[in-house]
């Protein structure tokens, strides 16, 4: 069996167990599974072209808040509300990305910049309470009522079996959108950037242009993550789509998935999520901030000991068998 009929066959599975009788808890965490593997993917589609960002907590929240209050305030449905947070993000990727690449601000110092822009979205949510809840949060009003189990207008649904294969498809969908920009030119040229980018601007490569293409394309497809995440879990706040915490979190399941293998952030959002769910239950949330602390040690500990990532760790490790055992038989010959 290649890797392609393998992948056909997991994919299968991963689209029938929800039908093995699961209950509602554990189908809960097939849906967030799937929502941050979407998250990560869109990340790592900018992080492994050399470009990490600490502020895609930014476009998360964007993206969660413009849904929530264009439904809450104006009546305005959540498609409605997608599109302006969409139009919104691009604008805000544009603002931030076009100076630092036009300017040469790489690297650490970009990082810096995006980590600033994450905080001062969370600032703005919690400034503007008497619309966004402030640091309570808020709650989409609710569409359903009445017996109706579903309103595709107001992209609510009862049902988490329904939330699944949405989840499933947006998953699937920022799969394809790595594998479209690993077929690209743009790739090509990201590496060429990173590597040495006044070699590759004196080639002819568009480097400002190329590096914008890729933060638009990962900030948007964030956006619509924090799109879904609000219609699903009808609750928002700036601790849970917005500010630091939440851009660490997509740095470090990405990296400690594996950000330069396809299925590595996937990957890092079961581990993260097994992880918080087993905090929750021995520590509880009696101290706050102990899984961000626990986060920031683990990130520099992959970082350090583990940079290809747990799937990348393990494919390694599979196909150094291989040449390990070929050796061995050669000795055994001679």
């Amino acid at each position: 069996m290649n890797l392609r009929h393998f992948s056909v066959l997991l994919l299968v599975v991963v689209v029938l167990i929800p039908w093995a009788g699961l209950g509602k808890y554990p189908l809960h965490l097939m849906v967030m599974a799937a929502l941050w593997g979407y998250i990560y993917t869109s990340w790592a589609i900018m992080g492994r072209l050399g470009m990490v960002s600490f502020g895609h907590g930014a476009f998360l929240g964007v993206g969660a808040y413009s849904v929530v209050l264009c439904w809450n305030l104006w009546g305005l449905s959540p498609w409605i509300g997608a599109l302006i947070g969409v139009v919104a993000t691009v604008v805000l990727a544009v603002i931030i990305g076009y100076p630092c690449f036009r300017f040469k601000i790489v690297g650490h110092y970009f990082a810096l910049v995006t980590l600033a822009l994450s905080e001062v979205v969370r600032l703005v949510i919690v400034a503007l309470r008497e619309q966004t809840g402030g640091s309570l949060g808020i709650t989409p009003k609710s569409a359903l009522g009445g017996g109706e189990s579903y309103s595709l207008m107001a992209l609510q649904f009862d049902s988490k079996l329904v939330w699944f294969y949405i989840m499933l498809a947006f998953w699937l969908m920022a799969l394809w959108v790595w594998h479209q920009v690993d077929r690209s030119m743009t790739r090509l040229a990201l590496q060429a950037i990173s590597d040495e980018e006044d070699a590759a601007a004196s080639v002819g490569i568009p480097v400002n242009r190329s590096k914008l293409q890729v933060t638009v394309l990962s900030a948007v497809m964030t956006c619509i993550g924090g799109v879904l995440y609000a219609q699903y879990q009808l609750y928002i706040s700036p601790e849970t789509v917005s500010g630091i915490s939440i851009s660490l979190q997509m740095v470090f399941g990405a990296i400690a998935g594996g950000m330069f293998i396809l299925l590595g952030p996937t990957f890092g959002a079961v581990f993260l999520l097994i992880l918080s769910e087993g905090l929750r239950i021995l520590v509880g949330n009696d101290i706050h901030g102990v899984d961000q602390l626990i986060y920031g040690l683990l990130l520099v500990l992959f970082i350090i000991f583990m940079p290809e990532g747990i799937l990348g760790g393990l494919l390694k490790r599979l196909k150094a068998q291989p040449a390990q055992s070929g050796q061995q038989s050669l000795a055994q010959r001679s």
